[in-house]
């Protein structure tokens, strides 16, 4: 009988170590198949025109993910819990002054959820006068003059039509991997905000505009990254552009295989 004892827990400790290596090869399948899955992207626009078509083309060109397109104003339905399952990363391209105290609680709560968001050129001036989405995203473009920090600001201004030279201050951050300095056509900024929680990702030297253009930062759970470029068709086939918007919206899900 003692025999029988001995012999049925060494059987069970067999069975336990059994179920534990088929249980760490399903989990690191799952990781794996995680890292390889598609990135499903919501992309909301909204308030400020842009050119539609190469615009999407970006989103369509991009075999690592799918998406959905939402306009203002009816954006907010999908920051909801049963709508958001069905996005992984949050893409801004809009320029919207009013939000809802639902919406902003939404929002704040998909972050706090681990919810990438990625955010473009315009969508900088949203929200002025919800102040946490400033520290959402790491800045904020100042349509009116305005007090940050008991500080006075001046309105920030842009200018069309610039040509430029872009600078990568991390070459080693999987947003930026693989990207070298490079020249573009495009809208610049001056005078708006950037966090003192944000790493530069890239800067220029051109006078009318700020010097960082791009920065990574957490907000809660998730990851952001704010890009200044967007304005139109020239950004939008800029390879360097694209390179840099298909790293981002992979990072902010935070996946491991960043460079394709």
């Amino acid at each position: 009988m003692g025999y029988g004892k001995s012999g049925g827990m060494k059987s069970l400790r067999i069975l336990l170590a059994i179920a534990l290596v088929f249980a760490l090869f399903g989990t690191a399948r799952a990781r794996a198949a995680d890292a390889t899955a598609k990135v499903r992207v919501l992309i909301v626009t909204g308030g400020h025109g842009f050119e539609r078509e190469p615009f999407f083309k970006l989103f369509k060109d991009n075999p690592d993910i799918t998406f959905q397109a939402v306009e203002h104003p009816h954006a907010y339905a999908s920051l909801r819990p049963d709508a958001a399952r069905q996005w992984d990363v949050l893409v801004l391209y809009d320029m919207q002054a009013p939000i809802p105290d639902e919406a902003k609680e939404d929002f704040v709560a998909r972050l706090k959820e681990g919810k990438g968001l990625v955010v473009l050129h315009h969508a900088l001036c949203s929200y002025q006068h919800w102040p946490e989405y400033a520290k959402i995203i790491g800045g904020q473009y100042y349509l009116d003059k305005t007090v940050v920090d008991g500080v006075e600001r001046s309105a920030s201004s842009y200018k069309h039509d610039m040509d430029f030279k872009v600078h990568v201050a991390d070459t080693n951050h999987p947003v930026t991997r693989g990207l070298k300095d490079f020249e573009t056509h495009d809208e610049t900024y001056f005078g708006f905000g950037v966090g003192s929680d944000c790493h530069p990702l890239l800067t220029t030297d051109e006078p009318t505009s700020g010097k960082v253009i791009a920065w990574t930062k957490t907000y809660e759970a998730a990851r952001v990254v704010y890009i200044q470029s967007g304005h139109d068709h020239s950004v939008y086939e800029n390879p360097s552009f694209q390179r840099l918007l298909r790293q981002a919206m992979r990072w902010v899900a935070k996946r491991e295989n960043q460079d394709h």
